[in-house]
Protein backbone atom coordinates (compact mmCIF):
# COMPACT_ATOMS: atom_id res chain seq x y z
CA UNK A 1 0.00 0.00 0.00
CA UNK A 2 2.50 2.74 0.65
CA UNK A 3 4.89 1.79 -2.32
CA UNK A 4 1.31 2.25 -4.89
CA UNK A 5 1.04 5.36 -2.27
CA UNK A 6 4.09 6.83 -3.72
CA UNK A 7 3.70 5.94 -6.99
CA UNK A 8 0.06 7.87 -7.21
CA UNK A 9 1.81 10.68 -5.16
CA UNK A 10 4.27 11.30 -7.95
CA UNK A 11 2.02 10.92 -10.71
CA UNK A 12 -0.60 13.07 -9.24
CA UNK A 13 2.00 15.88 -9.44
CA UNK A 14 3.48 14.90 -12.75
CA UNK A 15 0.39 15.45 -14.11
CA UNK A 16 -0.49 18.63 -12.75
CA UNK A 17 3.07 19.69 -14.01
CA UNK A 18 2.41 18.06 -17.92
CA UNK A 19 -1.08 19.72 -17.97
CA UNK A 20 0.08 23.32 -16.64
CA UNK A 21 3.91 23.71 -17.88
CA UNK A 22 4.30 20.56 -20.26
CA UNK A 23 2.30 19.85 -23.31
CA UNK A 24 -0.99 21.32 -21.63
CA UNK A 25 -2.87 18.58 -23.28
CA UNK A 26 -5.53 16.92 -20.69
CA UNK A 27 -3.03 14.01 -20.53
CA UNK A 28 -2.95 11.58 -17.03
CA UNK A 29 0.24 10.53 -15.72
CA UNK A 30 1.17 6.81 -14.95
CA UNK A 31 3.79 4.38 -14.80
CA UNK A 32 3.35 2.85 -18.31
CA UNK A 33 4.00 -0.62 -19.65
CA UNK A 34 7.46 0.89 -20.84
CA UNK A 35 8.65 1.41 -17.45
CA UNK A 36 7.33 -1.78 -15.95
CA UNK A 37 9.20 -3.85 -18.69
CA UNK A 38 12.87 -2.69 -17.92
CA UNK A 39 12.75 -2.61 -14.28
CA UNK A 40 11.41 -6.73 -14.45
CA UNK A 41 14.22 -7.25 -16.61
CA UNK A 42 16.59 -5.62 -14.00
CA UNK A 43 14.64 -6.81 -10.56
CA UNK A 44 14.85 -10.74 -12.72
CA UNK A 45 18.53 -10.51 -13.23
CA UNK A 46 18.78 -9.35 -9.56
CA UNK A 47 16.36 -12.31 -8.43
CA UNK A 48 18.64 -14.79 -10.21
CA UNK A 49 21.47 -13.05 -8.36
CA UNK A 50 20.17 -13.53 -4.56
CA UNK A 51 21.35 -17.26 -3.52
CA UNK A 52 18.45 -17.36 -1.00
CA UNK A 53 15.70 -16.61 -3.67
CA UNK A 54 12.91 -19.52 -3.98
CA UNK A 55 12.01 -21.14 -7.09
CA UNK A 56 8.94 -22.86 -8.39
CA UNK A 57 8.78 -26.35 -9.64
CA UNK A 58 9.53 -25.20 -13.45
CA UNK A 59 12.55 -23.38 -12.37
CA UNK A 60 11.24 -19.50 -12.87
CA UNK A 61 12.50 -17.19 -9.96
CA UNK A 62 9.84 -16.30 -7.26
CA UNK A 63 9.82 -13.59 -5.12
CA UNK A 64 8.98 -14.83 -0.85
CA UNK A 65 5.90 -12.87 0.03
CA UNK A 66 5.97 -11.77 3.57
CA UNK A 67 2.24 -12.88 5.45
CA UNK A 68 2.95 -10.82 8.69
CA UNK A 69 2.59 -7.38 9.29
CA UNK A 70 6.44 -6.61 10.16
CA UNK A 71 7.89 -9.38 7.82
CA UNK A 72 11.88 -8.70 7.85
CA UNK A 73 12.89 -10.97 4.99
CA UNK A 74 12.93 -8.11 2.91
CA UNK A 75 16.56 -7.44 1.96
CA UNK A 76 16.87 -8.94 -1.55
CA UNK A 77 13.56 -6.83 -2.32
CA UNK A 78 14.25 -4.21 -1.07
CA UNK A 79 17.98 -3.77 -2.52
CA UNK A 80 16.42 -4.86 -6.08
CA UNK A 81 13.54 -1.80 -5.58
CA UNK A 82 16.21 0.74 -4.77
CA UNK A 83 18.12 -0.23 -7.84
CA UNK A 84 15.35 -0.15 -10.15
CA UNK A 85 14.59 3.45 -8.72
CA UNK A 86 18.13 4.48 -9.67
CA UNK A 87 17.08 3.76 -13.03
CA UNK A 88 14.27 5.49 -12.71
CA UNK A 89 15.96 8.58 -11.30
CA UNK A 90 18.45 8.43 -14.76
CA UNK A 91 15.60 7.80 -17.02
CA UNK A 92 13.90 10.46 -15.86
CA UNK A 93 17.03 12.73 -16.42
CA UNK A 94 17.69 11.72 -19.94
CA UNK A 95 14.39 12.50 -20.76
CA UNK A 96 14.97 16.17 -19.16
CA UNK A 97 17.91 16.39 -21.55
CA UNK A 98 15.87 15.08 -24.76
CA UNK A 99 12.70 17.68 -24.14
CA UNK A 100 15.32 20.66 -23.25
CA UNK A 101 17.66 20.27 -25.97
CA UNK A 102 15.22 20.25 -28.81
CA UNK A 103 15.62 16.51 -30.01
CA UNK A 104 12.12 15.38 -29.06
CA UNK A 105 9.97 17.99 -31.37
CA UNK A 106 12.23 17.03 -33.92
CA UNK A 107 11.58 13.50 -34.26
CA UNK A 108 8.59 14.23 -33.73
CA UNK A 109 8.16 16.46 -36.12
CA UNK A 110 9.80 13.64 -38.80
CA UNK A 111 7.68 10.96 -38.05
CA UNK A 112 5.12 11.13 -40.91
CA UNK A 113 1.77 8.57 -41.08
CA UNK A 114 4.13 5.76 -42.01
CA UNK A 115 5.72 6.29 -38.88
CA UNK A 116 2.55 7.23 -36.77
CA UNK A 117 0.14 4.27 -38.39
CA UNK A 118 2.21 1.32 -37.36
CA UNK A 119 3.43 2.62 -34.12
CA UNK A 120 0.15 3.89 -33.41
CA UNK A 121 -1.39 0.30 -34.05
CA UNK A 122 1.02 -1.49 -32.14
CA UNK A 123 1.01 0.28 -29.03
CA UNK A 124 -2.68 -0.76 -28.81
CA UNK A 125 -1.84 -4.17 -29.69
CA UNK A 126 1.43 -4.27 -27.28
CA UNK A 127 -1.43 -4.84 -23.59
CA UNK A 128 -3.35 -7.90 -25.31
CA UNK A 129 -1.72 -10.03 -22.94
CA UNK A 130 -1.87 -7.92 -19.88
CA UNK A 131 -5.80 -7.86 -20.85
CA UNK A 132 -6.47 -11.52 -21.81
CA UNK A 133 -4.58 -12.17 -18.08
CA UNK A 134 -6.93 -9.85 -16.30
CA UNK A 135 -10.06 -10.83 -17.92
CA UNK A 136 -9.43 -14.27 -17.50
CA UNK A 137 -10.44 -14.30 -14.01
CA UNK A 138 -14.00 -14.00 -15.05
CA UNK A 139 -14.50 -13.77 -18.64
CA UNK A 140 -18.00 -12.57 -17.80
CA UNK A 141 -17.44 -9.62 -15.68
CA UNK A 142 -15.04 -8.60 -18.35
CA UNK A 143 -17.31 -8.52 -21.21
CA UNK A 144 -20.11 -7.14 -19.06
CA UNK A 145 -18.38 -3.90 -18.22
CA UNK A 146 -17.46 -4.19 -22.51
CA UNK A 147 -20.98 -4.63 -23.56
CA UNK A 148 -21.92 -1.32 -21.89
CA UNK A 149 -18.81 0.77 -22.30
CA UNK A 150 -19.67 -0.05 -26.75
CA UNK A 151 -23.57 0.35 -26.03
CA UNK A 152 -23.17 3.51 -23.76
CA UNK A 153 -20.21 5.01 -26.21
CA UNK A 154 -21.34 4.14 -29.49
CA UNK A 155 -25.21 2.52 -30.11
CA UNK A 156 -26.32 5.27 -26.65
CA UNK A 157 -23.54 8.30 -27.94
CA UNK A 158 -26.14 10.81 -29.38
CA UNK A 159 -28.77 10.26 -26.39
CA UNK A 160 -29.41 12.97 -24.76
CA UNK A 161 -31.09 13.42 -20.91
CA UNK A 162 -33.37 16.22 -20.73
CA UNK A 163 -32.41 17.02 -16.86
CA UNK A 164 -28.47 17.05 -17.47
CA UNK A 165 -27.76 20.87 -18.21
CA UNK A 166 -24.32 22.12 -19.02
CA UNK A 167 -23.36 25.99 -18.84
CA UNK A 168 -21.16 27.50 -21.55
CA UNK A 169 -18.79 29.41 -19.94
CA UNK A 170 -17.29 31.29 -23.31
CA UNK A 171 -20.85 31.89 -24.55
CA UNK A 172 -22.89 32.69 -21.17
CA UNK A 173 -25.54 29.95 -22.02
CA UNK A 174 -26.93 26.66 -21.11
CA UNK A 175 -27.21 23.82 -23.44
CA UNK A 176 -30.39 21.94 -22.54
CA UNK A 177 -29.17 18.29 -22.51
CA UNK A 178 -25.83 16.74 -22.82
CA UNK A 179 -24.84 12.99 -24.52
CA UNK A 180 -24.70 12.19 -20.71
CA UNK A 181 -24.38 8.29 -21.58
CA UNK A 182 -21.47 8.91 -24.11
CA UNK A 183 -19.34 11.54 -21.52
CA UNK A 184 -19.82 8.42 -18.75
CA UNK A 185 -19.19 5.69 -20.79
CA UNK A 186 -16.26 4.33 -19.18
CA UNK A 187 -17.35 5.69 -15.58
CA UNK A 188 -20.62 4.22 -15.59
CA UNK A 189 -19.65 0.73 -16.72
CA UNK A 190 -16.97 0.66 -14.35
CA UNK A 191 -18.60 1.19 -11.22
CA UNK A 192 -21.83 -0.69 -12.14
CA UNK A 193 -19.80 -3.77 -12.46
CA UNK A 194 -17.37 -2.79 -9.52
CA UNK A 195 -20.41 -3.08 -7.71
CA UNK A 196 -21.81 -6.13 -9.20
CA UNK A 197 -18.60 -7.69 -8.12
CA UNK A 198 -18.58 -6.48 -3.90
CA UNK A 199 -22.78 -8.05 -4.22
CA UNK A 200 -21.42 -11.25 -5.19
CA UNK A 201 -18.38 -11.11 -2.65
CA UNK A 202 -21.10 -10.20 0.01
CA UNK A 203 -22.76 -12.85 -0.12
CA UNK A 204 -19.92 -15.25 -0.68
CA UNK A 205 -20.73 -16.33 -4.31
CA UNK A 206 -17.55 -17.09 -5.90
CA UNK A 207 -17.07 -15.67 -9.55
CA UNK A 208 -12.91 -15.01 -9.40
CA UNK A 209 -10.67 -17.37 -10.43
CA UNK A 210 -7.50 -16.74 -9.33
CA UNK A 211 -4.03 -18.93 -9.19
CA UNK A 212 -2.63 -19.69 -5.73
CA UNK A 213 0.35 -17.22 -5.97
CA UNK A 214 -2.08 -14.12 -6.75
CA UNK A 215 -4.62 -15.33 -4.03
CA UNK A 216 -1.26 -15.28 -1.74
CA UNK A 217 -0.71 -12.04 -2.79
CA UNK A 218 -4.47 -10.20 -2.55
CA UNK A 219 -3.43 -11.77 1.49
CA UNK A 220 -0.14 -10.21 1.68
CA UNK A 221 -1.04 -6.91 0.63
CA UNK A 222 -3.88 -6.23 2.85
CA UNK A 223 -4.44 -2.68 3.77
CA UNK A 224 -5.59 -3.21 7.50
CA UNK A 225 -1.81 -2.62 8.81
CA UNK A 226 -1.44 0.16 6.64
CA UNK A 227 -0.91 3.86 7.89
CA UNK A 228 -3.99 6.52 7.37
CA UNK A 229 -1.50 9.34 6.92
CA UNK A 230 1.85 9.47 5.73
CA UNK A 231 3.03 12.13 3.71
CA UNK A 232 6.02 10.53 1.16
CA UNK A 233 9.53 12.05 1.01
CA UNK A 234 12.72 11.42 -0.58
CA UNK A 235 14.92 9.10 1.21
CA UNK A 236 12.75 7.31 3.52
CA UNK A 237 13.56 3.82 1.79
CA UNK A 238 17.03 4.72 1.06
CA UNK A 239 17.76 6.56 -1.65
CA UNK A 240 17.69 5.18 -5.24
CA UNK A 241 21.23 3.02 -6.34
CA UNK A 242 22.88 3.89 -9.37
CA UNK A 243 24.80 1.28 -10.49
CA UNK A 244 25.82 0.42 -14.02
CA UNK A 245 23.08 -1.68 -14.59
CA UNK A 246 20.76 1.21 -13.08
CA UNK A 247 22.18 3.22 -15.91
CA UNK A 248 21.41 0.99 -19.08
CA UNK A 249 18.19 -0.13 -17.88
CA UNK A 250 17.03 4.06 -17.20
CA UNK A 251 18.48 4.53 -20.61
CA UNK A 252 16.29 1.84 -22.26
CA UNK A 253 13.20 3.23 -20.03
CA UNK A 254 13.95 6.85 -21.56
CA UNK A 255 14.07 5.83 -24.90
CA UNK A 256 11.13 3.65 -24.59
CA UNK A 257 8.69 5.95 -23.06
CA UNK A 258 9.47 9.33 -25.07
CA UNK A 259 8.75 6.73 -28.06
CA UNK A 260 5.46 6.32 -25.91
CA UNK A 261 5.00 9.84 -24.75
CA UNK A 262 5.45 11.12 -28.45
CA UNK A 263 2.81 8.26 -29.71
CA UNK A 264 0.43 9.34 -27.17
CA UNK A 265 0.42 13.64 -27.85
CA UNK A 266 -0.46 12.46 -31.75
CA UNK A 267 -3.13 9.92 -30.27
CA UNK A 268 -5.19 12.57 -27.98
CA UNK A 269 -4.86 15.42 -30.31
CA UNK A 270 -6.16 12.71 -33.18
CA UNK A 271 -9.27 12.11 -31.00
CA UNK A 272 -9.68 15.36 -29.94
CA UNK A 273 -9.75 16.32 -32.96
CA UNK A 274 -7.23 19.04 -32.34
CA UNK A 275 -4.23 20.72 -34.83
CA UNK A 276 -1.05 18.48 -34.12
CA UNK A 277 1.09 19.68 -31.05
CA UNK A 278 4.21 22.22 -32.23
CA UNK A 279 8.13 21.28 -31.15
CA UNK A 280 8.24 23.29 -28.60
CA UNK A 281 5.48 21.79 -26.84
CA UNK A 282 6.40 18.37 -27.10
CA UNK A 283 9.37 19.08 -25.52
CA UNK A 284 8.10 21.08 -22.60
CA UNK A 285 5.80 17.76 -21.88
CA UNK A 286 9.02 15.02 -22.16
CA UNK A 287 10.56 17.90 -19.45
CA UNK A 288 7.51 17.58 -17.29
CA UNK A 289 7.62 13.96 -17.78
CA UNK A 290 11.49 13.71 -17.68
CA UNK A 291 10.91 15.66 -13.75
CA UNK A 292 8.05 13.54 -12.40
CA UNK A 293 10.10 10.72 -12.84
CA UNK A 294 12.92 11.61 -11.31
CA UNK A 295 10.60 12.64 -8.46
CA UNK A 296 9.21 8.90 -8.51
CA UNK A 297 12.98 7.13 -8.56
CA UNK A 298 13.96 9.93 -5.44
CA UNK A 299 10.17 8.62 -3.71
CA UNK A 300 11.62 4.99 -4.48
CA UNK A 301 9.17 4.03 -6.84
CA UNK A 302 9.67 0.92 -9.07
CA UNK A 303 8.00 3.22 -12.28
CA UNK A 304 8.28 6.41 -13.44
CA UNK A 305 5.37 8.49 -14.91
CA UNK A 306 4.51 8.62 -18.80
CA UNK A 307 1.22 9.99 -20.41
CA UNK A 308 -1.33 7.00 -20.06
CA UNK A 309 -2.47 5.69 -23.20
CA UNK A 310 -5.64 4.15 -21.49
CA UNK A 311 -7.02 7.61 -20.20
CA UNK A 312 -6.22 9.34 -23.36
CA UNK A 313 -8.50 6.42 -25.31
CA UNK A 314 -10.88 6.99 -22.82
CA UNK A 315 -10.89 10.54 -23.42
CA UNK A 316 -11.56 9.73 -26.93
CA UNK A 317 -14.62 7.17 -26.37
CA UNK A 318 -16.32 10.24 -24.12
CA UNK A 319 -15.30 12.93 -25.89
CA UNK A 320 -14.73 15.02 -22.82
CA UNK A 321 -11.29 16.12 -23.16
CA UNK A 322 -10.94 18.79 -20.53
CA UNK A 323 -7.53 19.75 -18.86
CA UNK A 324 -9.42 20.69 -15.49
CA UNK A 325 -11.02 17.02 -14.99
CA UNK A 326 -7.34 15.59 -15.14
CA UNK A 327 -6.30 17.77 -12.55
CA UNK A 328 -8.98 17.65 -10.52
CA UNK A 329 -7.82 13.54 -10.81
CA UNK A 330 -4.36 14.44 -9.90
CA UNK A 331 -5.87 16.14 -7.16
CA UNK A 332 -7.23 12.93 -5.71
CA UNK A 333 -3.98 10.79 -6.62
CA UNK A 334 -2.04 13.10 -4.28
CA UNK A 335 -4.48 12.64 -1.38
CA UNK A 336 -4.88 9.03 -1.99
CA UNK A 337 -0.89 8.98 -2.52
CA UNK A 338 -1.02 10.79 1.46
CA UNK A 339 -3.24 8.33 2.66
CA UNK A 340 -1.52 4.50 2.14
CA UNK A 341 -4.86 2.76 3.49
CA UNK A 342 -7.03 4.76 1.31
CA UNK A 343 -4.16 4.03 -1.51
CA UNK A 344 -4.72 0.04 -0.89
CA UNK A 345 -8.54 0.04 -1.40
CA UNK A 346 -7.82 0.72 -5.44
CA UNK A 347 -5.81 -3.08 -4.66
CA UNK A 348 -9.57 -4.39 -4.07
CA UNK A 349 -10.70 -3.79 -7.50
CA UNK A 350 -11.14 -6.96 -9.61
CA UNK A 351 -8.77 -7.55 -11.78
CA UNK A 352 -11.37 -8.39 -15.03
CA UNK A 353 -12.53 -4.90 -14.23
CA UNK A 354 -9.15 -3.92 -15.60
CA UNK A 355 -9.04 -6.33 -18.28
CA UNK A 356 -12.12 -5.12 -19.71
CA UNK A 357 -11.21 -1.43 -19.19
CA UNK A 358 -8.01 -2.31 -21.00
CA UNK A 359 -9.90 -3.88 -24.18
CA UNK A 360 -12.17 -1.14 -24.76
CA UNK A 361 -9.30 1.72 -24.56
CA UNK A 362 -6.83 0.14 -26.46
CA UNK A 363 -8.99 -0.55 -28.91
CA UNK A 364 -8.99 2.93 -29.75
CA UNK A 365 -5.29 2.67 -29.68
CA UNK A 366 -5.21 0.26 -32.60
CA UNK A 367 -8.35 2.18 -34.30
CA UNK A 368 -6.44 5.54 -34.25
CA UNK A 369 -3.29 4.06 -35.92
CA UNK A 370 -4.90 2.29 -38.42
CA UNK A 371 -6.96 5.76 -39.50
CA UNK A 372 -3.15 6.99 -40.44
CA UNK A 373 -3.22 4.69 -43.26
CA UNK A 374 -5.03 7.05 -45.64
CA UNK A 375 -2.73 9.62 -45.45
CA UNK A 376 -0.03 7.48 -46.87
CA UNK A 377 -0.10 5.24 -50.65
CA UNK A 378 -1.04 1.87 -48.79
CA UNK A 379 -0.86 0.53 -52.75
CA UNK A 380 2.93 1.11 -52.59
CA UNK A 381 4.42 -2.15 -52.36
CA UNK A 382 7.01 -0.14 -50.46
CA UNK A 383 4.77 0.84 -47.91
CA UNK A 384 3.32 -2.51 -47.69
CA UNK A 385 6.48 -4.36 -46.65
CA UNK A 386 8.15 -1.27 -44.17
CA UNK A 387 4.09 -1.68 -41.91
CA UNK A 388 4.20 -5.06 -42.60
CA UNK A 389 7.75 -6.08 -41.58
CA UNK A 390 7.69 -3.13 -38.51
CA UNK A 391 4.42 -4.71 -36.84
CA UNK A 392 5.12 -8.50 -37.36
CA UNK A 393 8.83 -7.77 -35.84
CA UNK A 394 7.44 -5.66 -32.92
CA UNK A 395 5.37 -8.67 -31.65
CA UNK A 396 8.06 -11.54 -32.80
CA UNK A 397 10.82 -10.36 -30.94
CA UNK A 398 9.27 -10.02 -27.55
CA UNK A 399 7.74 -12.92 -28.01
CA UNK A 400 10.89 -15.01 -28.90
CA UNK A 401 13.06 -13.35 -25.88
CA UNK A 402 10.53 -13.96 -23.41
CA UNK A 403 10.18 -17.72 -24.34
CA UNK A 404 14.01 -17.88 -24.58
CA UNK A 405 15.74 -20.07 -22.55
CA UNK A 406 19.42 -18.60 -23.19
CA UNK A 407 19.49 -14.43 -22.98
CA UNK A 408 21.66 -12.11 -24.55
CA UNK A 409 25.43 -12.47 -23.81
CA UNK A 410 27.68 -9.60 -25.09
CA UNK A 411 30.09 -10.53 -22.08
CA UNK A 412 28.83 -7.04 -20.09
CA UNK A 413 25.65 -7.58 -18.18
CA UNK A 414 24.88 -3.63 -18.17
CA UNK A 415 24.97 -3.82 -22.20
CA UNK A 416 22.47 -7.12 -21.68
CA UNK A 417 20.19 -5.76 -19.64
CA UNK A 418 20.01 -2.58 -22.28
CA UNK A 419 19.51 -4.53 -25.63
CA UNK A 420 17.39 -6.68 -23.81
CA UNK A 421 15.12 -3.76 -22.17
CA UNK A 422 14.78 -2.35 -25.49
CA UNK A 423 14.01 -5.46 -27.38
CA UNK A 424 11.36 -6.30 -25.15
CA UNK A 425 9.45 -3.14 -25.94
CA UNK A 426 7.04 -3.17 -29.09
CA UNK A 427 6.53 0.33 -29.40
CA UNK A 428 10.69 0.79 -29.62
CA UNK A 429 10.80 -1.77 -32.21
CA UNK A 430 7.68 0.14 -34.30
CA UNK A 431 8.76 2.66 -33.74
CA UNK A 432 12.82 2.52 -34.71
CA UNK A 433 11.75 0.11 -37.75
CA UNK A 434 9.38 2.08 -39.23
CA UNK A 435 11.53 5.51 -38.96
CA UNK A 436 14.77 3.61 -40.30
CA UNK A 437 12.78 2.32 -43.57
CA UNK A 438 10.98 5.26 -44.28
CA UNK A 439 14.09 7.15 -44.25
CA UNK A 440 16.13 5.24 -45.75
CA UNK A 441 14.26 2.93 -48.18
CA UNK A 442 13.52 5.02 -51.61
CA UNK A 443 10.36 5.37 -52.94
Amino acid sequence: SKLLARSLFACGISTVLQTTLGSRLPLVQIPSFEYLVPAMVLSSHLTLLTPECTCNVSGTAMASTCLVPHCRDTGSWADSLQEVSGAVLVSGLIQLVLGASGMCGWAARHCGPMVLAPSLSIIGLSAYKEAAFFCSTNWGVALLLMLLAVTFSQHLRSCRLPFCAWPHAWEGSTESSVPTLRMFSVLLPFAGVCIVCAVLSYFHIPWESLDPAMAQLSWANSTFNAPWICIPYAGEWRWPLLTPRALAVGIAMAIGCSMNSVGCYVLCGRLLRVPRLPRHACNRGLCMEGLGSFLAGLLGTPGGTASSIANTCATGLTQAGSRLSVQVSALACMVLGMSPRLAGLLTHIPLAVHGGVLCVTYAMAVGTGISYFQYTDIDSGRNIFIVGFAMFMALLVPRWFGTALTPLATGWVPLDLLFLSLLMMPVFLTGFLSFFLENTVSG
